[in-house]
């Protein structure tokens, strides 16, 4: 590291410590030529994300517009925004892409939604799939009931293998 006194090209480490919980590392330094002390910061760089959207333009991954998507869909619910839209940025960076459709990031968000509250679910998929209809709604309805009815009968399956 480069010392910003001499420019010498050479710094000594005398302490270094985790900061952010864990995001970065700070390090103390001290040039061995002029004896000037300071302070780095070590973090991960992110490669950025480009979002490939339905009409073929492309633009950075913005994760405030995608918790703002999902506040609207989440409005009055029990669902904490931010962690979904943070969860799904963190798969994203730790899928090692750089282009990603929209229609992925879509389908991330609602797996989460459909664990968490079907209420916003169904919000954010009437905007995500262009629900056209009422028939939209309840084609998406029906196989919510099909899934949840299915999910049912394993878990009491397993319960009874359990006994």
């Amino acid at each position: 590291m480069k010392c910003p006194a001499c420019f010498a090209s050479d710094s000594r480490v005398l302490d270094s410590r985790p900061v952010d919980e864990g995001a970065s590392i700070k390090r103390r330094r001290e040039c061995p030529i002029c004896g000037k002390r300071f302070t780095t910061y070590e973090v991960i760089d992110n490669v950025p994300i480009t979002v490939v959207k339905r009409s073929g333009k492309h633009e950075f991954f913005d994760k405030h517009k995608l918790m703002l998507g999902i506040e609207r869909a989440c409005q009055k619910r029990p669902v904490n925004a931010g962690e979904i839209a943070d969860s799904v940025e963190q798969e994203l960076q730790n899928m090692i892409v750089s282009e990603v459709p929209s229609s992925d990031i879509g389908e991330m968000v609602l797996s989460r939604l459909r664990e968490i509250d079907i209420v916003s679910y169904i919000r954010f998929a009437s905007v995500y799939r262009e629900f056209a209809d009422i028939d939209s709604f309840m084609s998406e309805i029906k196989s919510l009931n099909r899934r949840s009815r299915k999910k049912k009968r394993a878990e009491e399956a397993e319960v009874v293998e359990n006994d």
